[in-house]
């Protein structure tokens, strides 16, 4: 085991960037990060003054830092969906252990790359599907394991991501438009199919989902709406998406992050209006470039006949609050992250068991915080095996995502074994 703490290289310093970096700041016997890359000047400022990190170790790209001997023992990979394959790759070949943002990849190809890489350099990589380190669903998956429901038979998860929340980051956004991105069941919901396939703990087997883009779109726009809410709407009163009531207030949720994460170095309310006149964010919710769904279902069959289904919608409330039911041989479980409460009813003696968890503090509940607990303590222990989700695992829960995505734009039932490699022919007699 290595005591002492590590050193980390921040590739993206966007808001998750920003997240484990500061999270470092907290805990600085895990240790410190030494070097950043990132385009935005602001954001890279941040983490560089945080981390008292010489000129000479920022830098405007990840290829300029990684195009460097190594100079860290660990990156954390919080880049855009589509860069995480050439820089996992890029960092993995010169020896880095890697905190990998989910997705892992934007292709299940690169998915696949990226598995083979870390085995072959036997390097330690925690992709970062931080709903398995949530109390509350580590709790639930030791009711499973422990048989406190019997045998599981079916499942249903509700995602409500919300209506702001949608239109922040998946109608104005970075994940609103799939060629610039990924598809919105891979982008926000991949943690959410990779826990449920975790509690279920046996392989999918067959998927389908339904989902569609229906209501940020042009049609919808109210009459006389103009391109941007900056340029006077007739209906900025009526509208809850209109970005002086979204971004401008002292108060406001989405304002705090725009202007801490997102654009941190305008200050002024006049430097801030400028930007919304000239940025995504400014932009009318009907009158983007948006193409991503809105809601979706997806439908599982898993091995032993379990059944399940995901629902992620934009129109609920409130944000990020999931909630789950689990339906066993000898008994039902109901989880609510908005109490962080589960509810298990046995049906022989109609025992009622309710366990009021911790709420922790942090972004997804102390998942994050949990996710980099474990992620060091591999780290320590020079072991790969002892992250949550390794590429491997992670792997087998992206392909799951693909195969429901490739279900919905078809219409039909997909099997997961159609998404196999398909065997190379024999090249001559003998081999046959």
């Amino acid at each position: 085991m290595v005591s002492g703490t590590f050193t980390f290289a921040v590739l993206g310093a966007g808001a998750r960037g920003q997240e484990f970096s500061q999270w470092l700041c907290e805990h600085p016997s895990a240790g410190r990060v030494v070097a950043v890359a990132e385009p935005d000047r602001e954001r890279r400022q941040l983490i560089a003054e945080a981390h008292q990190i010489p000129m000479a170790r920022q830098h405007a790209s990840w290829e300029e830092l990684l195009a460097r001997p190594r100079l860290a023992d660990a990156v954390i990979n919080t880049l855009m969906d589509r860069l995480h394959a050439p820089s996992a790759l890029a960092a993995l070949k010169l020896g880095y252990h890697m905190l990998l943002e989910k997705p892992m990849a934007a292709t299940l190809e690169d998915c696949v790359a990226i598995d083979r890489m870390r085995q072959a350099t036997r390097r330690i990589v925690s992709v970062c599907h931080s709903l398995r380190h949530h109390v509350l669903y580590v709790q639930v998956k030791r009711l499973l394991v422990d048989g406190a429901i019997g045998q599981l038979v079916s499942f249903d998860q509700l995602e409500p991501v919300s209506p702001l929340h949608h239109a922040h980051s998946f109608v104005r956004g970075n994940w609103s438009n799939e060629a610039r991105s990924n598809f919105m069941l891979m982008t926000k919901c991949c943690h959410d199919v990779d826990v449920l396939a975790y509690l279920v703990g046996q392989p999918c087997r067959r998927v389908n989902s339904f989902g569609c883009l229906t209501y940020f779109r042009q049609a919808n726009a109210p009459a006389g709406a103009p391109d941007r809410c900056t340029d006077g709407c007739p209906a900025e009163a009526a509208c809850p998406y209109a970005v002086q009531k979204v971004y401008l207030p002292r108060e406001a949720f989405w304002g705090k992050f725009l202007w801490t994460q997102i654009a941190p170095g305008v200050a002024t309310p006049e430097d801030r209006w400028r930007y919304l006149r000239t940025s995504p964010y400014g932009r009318c919710v009907f009158h983007c470039d948006n193409d991503v769904v809105d809601h979706q279902v997806v439908n599982f069959e898993f091995a032993d006949g379990v059944t399940g289904t995901f629902t992620m919608t934009a129109f609920a409330q409130p944000m990020g609050r999931r909630s789950l039911r689990l339906h066993g041989t000898h008994g039902e479980i109901r989880a609510a992250l908005d109490t962080n409460t589960i509810d298990l009813h046995r049906f022989a003696d109609g025992l009622h068991l309710q366990y009021a968890l911790p709420i922790q503090r942090g972004s997804h509940m102390g998942g994050d915080d949990n996710l980099m607990s474990n992620f060091i303590q591999a780290l320590r222990a020079n072991d790969p095996n002892l992250v949550l989700t390794t590429t491997t695992e992670s792997l087998a829960s992206h392909k799951i995502v693909f195969a429901a995505e490739q279900a919905r734009r078809e219409g039909r039932v997909v099997a997961l074994k159609e998404l196999d490699p398909t065997p190379s022919c024999p090249d001559s007699e003998a081999e046959r």
